[in-house]
Parts: structure tokens; C-alpha cells; sequence
């Protein structure tokens, strides 16, 4: 998915950082996603620090005990700043970790956000190598067991879950390597559980106390090197779950012209845990109609149609509450659309409903080009 991109952003904040001399080391390099990678598991669902960009990425849909909805994002971004840090020097950061955090509570149409930074450091925010386990103070991501526990608390809001897998991970792309574009290099290392079973805890910022929850999650894992390109404007995304069971990735990455990169692909995954690979021609989504942004001025879609006739789907979905539009001013400052969504349609001859989640950047201002 193309939301490894956006974490490249960061370097907006990074001027914050001008004592850092070494950052601009001509001997300064980073591992780049060419070639297949010798997965190992739970070691890979770790940190990759020779790699620039990490992300640990997961959303969910939710119900309470009285059946109301919820949708909740959580996300944890590691960006290098410099491969070969100046031990002697305080101010020489290696790695930049930030996160967002985001409820959707649909009864009460309420969308509440916080993002948080930190640079790595003792007590401030680290992730482990050997295996998931990812915080910026007392926000958290760690798997025990096969048992994935999201912490995150700020400002009124609080999360509070345990994520299960019920199908095995899946590996995107080739072999989990996912294209971005043309150029060597231009690519991510790309892993999903699309199918966590969900249980805990929530808290919406309005809300007097914690309310009991499960549902579905999904959980992203990318990591690479290289950026968007030039001619890349931003970039659509979904993970949707199906009622027949089964699951679907698909990233669209927009260009300049108004054309579709080629490198745009997807993944369906079968209610038995195995997967199918799309290309960009595989996929048609169709826009149904769009929100304008009273904060950012972006005209985002707000309803879609996709269809993949080689899979057997046809759905039309639209997100729960219009406005999931996060303004991440904390952490890299700038404005994307991710919400929770739901829909009706056909899969393999039969009449589904689904849910899950989209992401829309690049249409709040430009993506490409800029870094």
C-alpha cells in the first residue's frame, strides 16, 4: 500500500533538528527493496533500521454490546534521519518515530484525532528488531504469543485492544515485494494480517468512560527506502472485509496527468487464507460522488465502485461519517482523508455487504515532487 509513501513527509519536521551535522553525510545510505526478501517470522514483523521507512499500521471496524459503530486507526512511522548517527554528538538522531490516532464514532458522528512525535531515545519511543514491538511513550503496538495489544491514550481518547489473527499473513506484490513506480528501488516490503478478530476497549473523546468493543482489525507492515515520484500526485487506498470472507487490498497511486501509475496493484484474499496478486488493470474503481473539506479545502471521493471481474467482485461502498479527514499539525502537518467505510455488492455470483478502511492522499495539495 501506497501510505508507506507518505511517511517520507517527515522531513518537513526535521528542520527542528539543525544541529545534527552529520545528517547531511555523503556517506549516508540506506538498504533499498530490490530483489526478494528472506522472510522470518515473529522477527519481520520487527523494526528494519538499514531500511529509511517503516510503518506498523492498523484500523478496524468495531461494535459495542448495543450493536452502535466505531472505527479506529492507529499508526506508528519510524523514518531515519541519518544511517550512521554521531554517537559523540546529543543532538545526532538516527530515527524519528511518530503516530496517529484516530475514532470514528458513528451514532454520535464524531471523529475524533491526536498524533504524537518523539525522536528514539530511552523512555521516548523505540522498536524492537527481533519482533513487533513499537511505542512513542505510553502509545504501543507488541505482539505476545500470536496476540497483537494496541495502547494509545491522549486528550480525552483512549484504545485499548487485543488482535488476533484468524488467517495467515500475507505477502503482497512478488512475494512481498510491492512496486511503487518504474525506477529500481521505487518499492516497499509489504505484509498484511487482514483478518485480526478484535477485542477491548475504546474511548471517544466525549465519551464519559470506556466502552466494550470487538470486531475486525487489519494490520499493515512496510518498510523501504525510496520516495513518490515527481509525477505522482498522491494516492487511493482500500482494505476491505467481505461477508463471504474474504479480504481486499487495493492502492491506486494518482499521477500528475490524471493517468494511474502502472506499478498500482492489489491483493484478494480468500475466505481460507490463501491470495491472489491484481494488477492495475485488473482493477476498476469507479468514483461516485465527493466531500469537499471545510478544514483543508480538499475535494475528496466520498463513494466508490469497484470491480474486479477476474476475482468476481463488484462492490459500491461510501465512508460512514463524511468528515475522517485528519490534520496531523504535530507530527508531519499535513492533511489526508482515512476512514471507516461499509458497502454492498457481488462477490463470485453472491450478494455481499462489506466494510473496512480507505485512505486518500494528495488531494489536500500535492504529493509529489516535494521530497
Amino acid at each position: 500500500m501506497t501510505r508507506f509513501l507518505r511517511i517520507l513527509t517527515i522531513i518537513t519536521v526535521l528542520i527542528s533538528f539543525a544541529a545534527r551535522a552529520a545528517a547531511d553525510d555523503a556517506d549516508a545510505t540506506w538498504a533499498q527493496a530490490i530483489g526478494p526478501w528472506p522472510w522470518s517470522f515473529p522477527r519481520d514483523h520487527g523494526s528494519h533500521p538499514d531500511f529509511r521507512t517503516e510503518w506498523w499500521y492498523f484500523t478496524g471496524n468495531l461494535i459495542d454490546e448495543q450493536g452502535k459503530r466505531y472505527g479506529y486507526q492507529l499508526t506508528f512511522f519510524r523514518q531515519g534521519i541519518q544511517p550512521h548517527p554521531d554517537t559523540d554528538n546529543p543532538w545526532s538522531v538516527r530515527d524519528l518515530f511518530f503516530a496517529h490516532f484516530t475514532i470514528t464514532d458513528v451514532a454520535e458522528d464524531r471523529f475524533d484525532v491526536a498524533d504524537s512525535i518523539s525522536r528514539a531515545g530511552p523512555g521516548l519511543a523505540a522498536a524492537r528488531s527481533d519482533g513487533l514491538e513499537v511505542w512513542i511513550l505510553d502509545w504501543s503496538a507488541a505482539m505476545h504469543d500470536s496476540v497483537i495489544s494496541l495502547k494509545a491514550a491522549k486528550a480525552g481518547m483512549d484504545l485499548n485492544l487485543e488482535l488476533r489473527p484468524a488467517k495467515p499473513l500475507v505477502l503482497h506484490g512478488q512475494g512481498g515485494l510491492s512496486a511503487k513506480g518504474p525506477r529500481p528501488g521505487q518499492a516497499s516490503y509489504y505484509t498484511s494480517f487482514t483478518d485480526l478478530e478484535t477485542q477491548g476497549f475504546i474511548k471517544p473523546r466525549n465519551s464519559l468512560s470506556r466502552i466494550a468493543v470487538r470486531g475486525v482489525s487489519w494490520f499493515d507492515h512496510e518498510f523501504g527506502s525510496n520516495q513518490l515520484a515527481p509525477d505522482q500526485q498522491g494516492w487511493d487506498w482500500f482494505s476491505l472485509h467481505l461477508s463471504d470472507g474474504r479480504d481486499l487490498m487495493i492502492y491506486l497511486l494518482r499521477k500528475t496527468d490524471g493517468s494511474l501509475e502502472p506499478a498500482s496493484s492489489g491483493t484478494v484474499v480468500e475466505a481460507n487464507g490463501t491470495w491472489q496478486h491484481l494488477v492495475q488493470s485488473d482493477i476498476t474503481v469507479s468514483v461516485l460522488d465527493t466531500w469537499k473539506s471545510p478544514h483543508s479545502g480538499g475535494r475528496y471521493p466520498a463513494r466508490w465502485r469497484i470491480t474486479i471481474p477476474k476475482a468476481g467482485v463488484d462492490l459500491t461502498i461510501k465512508p460512514l461519517r463524511a468528515d475522517q479527514e485528519l490534520n496531523t499539525q504535530e507530527s508531519i502537518g499535513l492533511s489526508y482523508w482515512e476512514g471507516a467505510v461499509s458497502g454492498v455488492g457481488q462477490s463470485q455470483g453472491k450478494s455481499v455487504s462489506c466494510e473496512g478502511y480507505v485512505e486518500l492522499t494528495g488531494y489536500a495539495g500535492g504529493m509529489g515532487g516535494a521530497f
